[in-house]
């Protein structure tokens, strides 16, 4: 299963009256459950979030009907944005119930149906046979563990046609043995930030990537940007203690208020990061792993990004 580690205990959170949920009362409106981007340090966290999605699409280089893939969609802030903004056919997939039902119901309300579909799935079983033009994958990737990796990316190259590029966005260990963690900061990881969680150096998820056929173009740490995403949700939970106790209980409300503020700590001191790394299918590469004449097509700068 994808969703272990930091977030099994969101399976005992339950829906309240009114379509309203736990979730709804520290994330954005759009329900971004991942890092946001403060491109500006005056940006409210809703802002860094929309800033984050745009991010995103801009270093994917989406364009009008590209065929677009988001592994792990969640509450479809992404897909959502992809296809509103720049036009994308775009397909999400999740393996929560919840967010299935959430997401296809935002599909219908904004007439995107046709457009865009968000389907109960796990990405292991998405057919090959209509390649996507671009897939990203956030907040996801930190869930498959060490000896999953090499299927994982081996599945996404298989997915994307010849050219095409893959934004993968997700938590990395600090370190890469971790020995800065000190006594006893290791165990509090372990126990309350990422529980069962199995993270890897950002060098390591590298070389499984061109391993597995999918060329390196670009890799951005935002880890300073987690921890300020962390606090801003600590904050908004702090701000409605009482309705989340109604919600889930003191019981939940109090591991989560530790999560919260244990992780953005974590973030700070550097015992935890967060990777953006884009990588592309070279178009030139064979499927026994041969080069001939790798091509993707990627600038040769990052200035389509920040225009």
């Amino acid at each position: 299963m994808w969703r272990r580690g930091w977030f099994a205990m969101t399976r005992r959170v339950r829906p309240i009256r009114r379509g309203r949920c736990f979730y709804a009362l520290w994330l954005d409106a759009r329900r971004v459950y991942s890092c946001a981007y403060f491109r500006h340090s005056d940006m409210a966290l809703a802002q860094a979030q929309e800033a984050k999605l745009e991010h995103i699409c801009r270093k994917l280089m989406l364009r009008p009907g590209e065929r677009f893939l988001d592994i792990g969609a969640g509450w479809g802030g992404l897909l959502l944005w992809a296809a509103e903004h720049h036009g994308v056919r775009a397909t999400g997939i999740t393996l929560s119930k919840n967010q299935h039902a959430h997401v296809n119901r935002l599909i219908d309300e904004r007439g995107l149906r046709g457009r865009v579909e968000m389907r109960l799935l796990d990405y292991r079983d998405l057919p090959e046979g209509e390649p996507f033009d671009k897939i990203a994958s956030v907040g996801m990737f930190e869930h498959v563990g060490r000896a999953n990796l090499p299927r994982y990316f081996d599945k996404i190259r298989r997915l994307l046609r010849p050219g095409g590029l893959l934004l993968n966005h997700g938590i990395t260990a600090g370190g890469t043995r971790n020995t800065q963690l000190g006594a006893g900061i290791g165990d509090f990881i372990e126990r309350y930030v990422f529980p069962g969680g199995e993270l890897l150096h950002v060098s390591h998820v590298l070389q499984v990537m061109a391993d597995q056929g999918l060329e390196g173009l670009d890799t951005e740490n935002l880890r300073p940007h987690y921890a300020r995403t962390l606090w801003g949700w600590s904050d908004g939970l702090e701000a409605h203690l009482d309705e989340a106790r109604r919600i889930t209980g003191d019981k939940v409300v109090r591991a989560y208020r530790l999560y919260l503020a244990g992780s953005a700590m974590s973030f700070e001191r550097g015992w935890l990061s967060l990777h953006q790394t884009l990588a592309a299918r070279p178009s030139g590469r064979l499927e026994d792993g041969s080069l001939r004449g790798a091509q993707s097509g990627y600038p040769f700068n990052r200035e389509y990004i920040y225009r």
